[in-house]
């Protein structure tokens, strides 16, 4: 796979799986644009792209804006000259689980609001610039959770479900402009919110996975590489679940 002359908006990539989605990409020939809250590491991860000899800008747009998204994309057009690929990857959850009667309406919101209404944004501000051109790859990350419902998650896995009932609704309604709309979902990932549970916990979720072992970034990236490459050109509204076998739906 070849991304050369590519142009990739990855949101939430500075750190963990988006952070190893960027890289990835960058290593096969993208430009990326990194769209962040957090500046600090969004220049980290873009400087660490520019030593492999690709364009990286390091934009800071809150995806749960609309108003923000449509700027972030003029901005990637203007700075970087196009938008090929799209990679929602953006995502709150708080890292320790509760249950749904022990939460409050402003975490509920906050979680809609950024797993969903930001892929909801981001697709609405990158897509007339993919029309216009008769091309485009979306991939929004979902999560298992969002496919079996995961306890002490119950809204964050609502907003992932709806994730994936989107993608499918929009890649039937763009297919016809070359557009195709496809999901990633993770299982359970090493990274920072992984890093702050205690050593058993951890080896006690490897374990429920038929390869006993947590997932990387990589393995992510691998999978969002496929589906944002023209091998996958004939694939469109479809999940993929990166979670060792968890699902198998």
């Amino acid at each position: 796979m070849s991304f050369e002359g590519k142009v990739a908006i990855v949101t939430g990539a500075g750190q963990g799986i988006g952070k190893g989605i960027a890289l990835h990409l960058a290593k096969l020939g993208a430009n990326i644009a990194i769209v962040e809250l957090n500046m600090q590491t969004a220049a980290e991860v873009a400087k660490e792209i520019q030593g492999m000899g690709r364009k990286a800008i390091a934009l800071r747009y809150d995806v749960a804006n609309f108003e923000d998204t449509k700027k972030m994309a003029a901005q990637v057009v203007k700075d970087l000259g196009d938008i090929h690929i799209l990679v929602n990857n953006a995502g709150y959850v708080k890292p320790e689980q509760s249950l749904f009667m022990q939460e409050d309406v402003p975490y509920w919101q906050k979680v809609v609001d950024v797993c969903y209404y930001g892929v909801i944004f981001c697709s609405r501000a990158v897509l007339e610039h993919m029309i216009a051109k008769n091309y485009g790859k979306i991939v929004s990350i979902a999560s298992d959770a969002g496919r079996v419902g995961q306890r002490g998650q119950a809204v964050y896995s609502g907003a992932k479900g709806a994730v994936i009932a989107f993608s499918k609704a929009l890649a039937q309604e763009v297919a016809r402009y070359n557009i195709n709309v496809n999901c990633v979902s993770p299982g359970a990932t090493w990274g920072p919110g992984m890093e702050t549970m205690p050593k058993e916990m951890q080896e006690k979720i490897a374990k429920s996975y038929l390869f006993h072992r947590l997932a990387q970034p990589s393995d992510h990236a691998n999978a969002v590489a496929f589906l944002a490459s023209d091998e996958s050109n004939y694939i469109t509204g479809q999940t993929i679940s990166v979670s060792s076998g968890y699902t198998m739906i």
